[in-house]
């Protein structure tokens, strides 16, 4: 009960700390590269797994997962503010490492890794994925529709010696939609290895819709789906985490972010011409989604961890 206390009360801090943006930052970072950014300055035995599979979670939510998979021996923690004591009666009980680590900001000299820090594999392959996908999507969509006018200007230009080859360089058919140059682009599916090491995550994403790309994720517009179901313009989202596990405040944490976060995959996806589905696995999952979101379409996979 005092680790969930623990956790509670710094996810409250988490929320406050992050809720006034400075003046100076340009953008807001999404909570998951944000969480991988500082992940990605500590050390991890499991070369970042569960980090990446958890990232998306509230980062004491993301400590509290994976505070095991850290490399301790490497670690020092230092509870320089005293946040810790106030947190709970008795830290022992939690651990000062978890604590000073769950912080919403961690206080200078209250972590130290003894030599340097070599960025999980995990962990390095979701930011650079990431970026592919986040970093500038528009631009990277106009670019792309730049290469192609360039070169039907090209052909205009000059006369065509030999038929180009059928059916070179793409992606199996999807029903068609009216787009333009650029969009169409950027909303074409483009298959990516799954993020992550979650298998029971990755099979209901092959196995339930089913998936048209089964071991792969789909970039559409910029973002990464877990799934393009067979056979029609459909996304999904895919949730298998033990939500019924959770007590009743980080279940409103949990389900706020959420529903944020499909917002935005909902509007990428609808602005494709896709339709976007959120796949969890029990009812009151489903429930607490819907009451916070009811405009999402969402169904229960029965999928387990």
């Amino acid at each position: 009960m005092r680790l969930r206390a623990c956790i509670a009360l710094l996810l409250f801090l988490a929320a406050c700390a992050t809720s006034a943006p400075g003046r100076n930052e340009r953008t807001v970072r999404s909570p998951r590269i944000a969480n991988l950014q500082r992940a990605a300055k500590l050390p991890w035995t499991d070369g970042g797994q569960c980090v990446v599979r958890e990232a998306s979670q509230p980062w004491p939510v993301l400590v509290e997962k994976c505070y095991r998979a850290l490399d301790h021996d490497r670690l020092e923690f230092h509870d320089t503010t005293g946040r810790c004591s106030i947190a709970s009666a008795d830290a022992a009980a939690v651990g000062i490492g978890f604590c000073v680590l769950a912080a919403p900001e961690i206080a200078v000299g209250a972590v130290i890794v003894l030599g340097v820090v070599v960025v999980g594999v995990a962990i390095k392959e979701a930011l650079e994925a990431y970026e592919l996908r986040h970093a500038y999507p528009e631009e990277a969509g106009t670019s792309r529709g730049a290469k192609v006018a360039s070169r039907d200007a090209e052909a205009q230009r000059e006369p065509k010696l030999k038929p180009e080859p059928a059916g070179q360089d793409r992606q199996p058919p999807v029903p068609p939609v009216p787009v333009d140059r650029t969009r169409r682009a950027s909303c074409e599916p483009v298959p990516v290895p799954h993020a992550g090491g979650d298998v029971p995550h990755n099979e209901c994403a092959d196995g339930f819709p089913p998936n048209r790309y089964p071991g792969k994720d789909v970039l559409v517009g910029g973002v990464r789906f877990d799934a393009l179901q067979v056979g029609v313009r459909v996304l999904w989202e895919i949730k298998t985490d033990q939500f019924d596990t959770y007590n009743a405040f980080l279940r409103g944490q949990v389900v706020k972010g959420r529903a944020v976060k499909m917002r935005e995959e909902r509007n990428i996806a609808l602005s494709c011409g896709y339709r976007f589905v959120v796949g969890v696995s029990t009812e009151a999952h489903k429930e607490a989604l819907e009451r916070e979101a009811p405009e999402m379409e969402i169904v229960v996979t029965g999928c387990r961890r």
